[in-house]
């Protein structure tokens, strides 16, 4: 088996309701919930690192391509969002993925655009089968 990171990236929570502390190759990311649902806001949440995921991701895979392929396209947003809908008894999450381009591409280029955003490895991990391993453990 072959890791995507070299490391894994480290979680921590102490007392204070919901704040972690993400440890990543290049420093500390804090995670936090929103007030409403009784956090502070210090970071982003667990939906919004998601999501972050996904557009962060299919940028850089969009400017790869842009780039490689030569495309008169300087820049390029992303927004995302997701919502949860019940379908026959089982709850199914929908994310929504909206690519704006400063430089209206042709359509043909909009579609090899979109198929090459769809191909994004975040965007190919949403889709297909995931499995989580769990292992608990003491120190």
């Amino acid at each position: 088996m072959k890791y995507i990171l070299e490391n894994p990236i480290k979680g921590t929570i102490g007392v204070q309701k919901y704040k972690t502390v993400i440890l990543w190759r290049n420093g500390i990311l804090i995670t936090d919930e929103p007030e409403k649902l009784n956090g502070k806001d210090l970071g982003p949440d667990p939906f919004t690192l998601l999501l972050s995921s996904l557009a962060g991701c299919t940028l850089a895979t969009l400017r790869m391509y842009i780039d490689h392929k030569d495309l008169p396209i300087s820049e390029i947003e992303v927004e995302a969002n997701l919502f949860q809908k019940i379908e026959d008894k089982e709850t199914v999450t929908y994310i929504e993925r909206k690519i704006i381009f400063r430089e209206l591409p042709n359509v043909e280029l909009q579609q090899r655009l979109q198929r090459v955003a769809e191909n994004c490895p975040i965007s190919k991990i949403l889709k297909g089968k995931i499995g989580i391993l769990t292992e608990l453990s003491t120190v």
